[in-house]
């Protein structure tokens, strides 16, 4: 399988060092290992997506395995459901390839799969590219993904957008859509810090148009955290932008931070 144009839609064929289509669109292949298949004309400002800052403050948070038991259930999940068959998987909205490259690895124990990863952040493909090379990168919307009709076997999304429309376009006949959400107390205690009032996140079921959903399933547990861990947990959420200077050093600054994880997976099947 190859990547499409993202400007007219045709195969992209790999030579040397650049990706080129039939109507001589060229996108370089990065040194790093990726390609960045993201036009200017599709971007919405110069540098769309996670801010360097944010990247490193997730890495570090995520190395610290608070959330294994979220990665371990997803490449479980995956395993169970795709067949020994499977060839393709992509995982929309990879970051710097904390769950891809699991996946990576976990699915691969039975099967020969590709892993695509895909984000609209340069800095956070790069970073993946230089540490997984067995995954291919590629920098890109989530709402024109550069892949052919029914050319996936499965995808992956946590928290990224993405409609149904074009999932379903992208997937294989019974392909498979496994997403994450926060479910209503993720990072309850975290939000208390900075809202007045905590609003529980959305239980409402996300339906897929095109899809059956398969299975939905609630996982959730309780983090002790240092100030430092806290603090990097709150700068790779959205909830960054609203925290007040003070609210981030008297996190910094604390010996133990409680804090729930409550996360929603479902798994969704593609309907002809």
């Amino acid at each position: 399988m190859t990547y499409q144009c993202p400007l007219c839609h045709q195969p992209l064929q790999r030579l040397d060092k650049l990706w080129r289509c039939e109507n001589n669109h060229q996108f370089d292949n990065a040194k790093e290992g990726y390609v960045n298949l993201l036009p200017v004309q599709h971007k919405r400002s110069k540098e769309p997506g996670d801010s360097a800052e944010m990247m490193i403050s997730r890495c570090t948070f995520l190395e610290g395995g608070h959330y294994q038991p979220l990665r371990d259930r997803l490449v479980t999940l995956l395993d169970q459901h795709l067949p020994a068959g499977a060839e393709s998987l992509l995982d929309i909205g990879c970051g710097e390839g904390y769950y891809t490259s699991a996946m990576e690895q976990g699915l691969n124990t039975r099967r020969e799969m590709q892993i695509y990863g895909l984000d609209v952040a340069k800095v956070a493909i790069r970073y993946a590219a230089k540490r997984y090379g067995k995954v291919e990168f590629c920098v890109a919307s989530s709402h024109r993904l550069p892949f052919a009709d029914n050319s996936l076997d499965a995808i992956v999304r946590i928290y990224a957008p993405c409609k149904a429309p074009e999932l379903h376009r992208v997937l294989k006949s019974s392909g498979w859509v496994l997403t994450v959400a926060p479910g209503p107390r993720h990072l309850y205690q975290l939000k208390g810090l900075i809202y007045n009032e905590v609003q529980l996140h959305s239980d409402v079921e996300e339906s897929l148009a095109g899809f059956q959903r398969v299975s939905t399933e609630s996982l959730s547990y309780k983090m002790t955290l240092n100030g430092k861990q806290a603090s990097d947990l709150l700068q790779m959420t959205p909830f960054a932008w609203r925290a007040t200077e003070a609210v981030m050093l008297s996190l910094s600054q604390r010996e133990h931070f409680s804090c729930e994880t409550d996360f929603t997976i479902s798994l969704f099947r593609r309907i002809d």
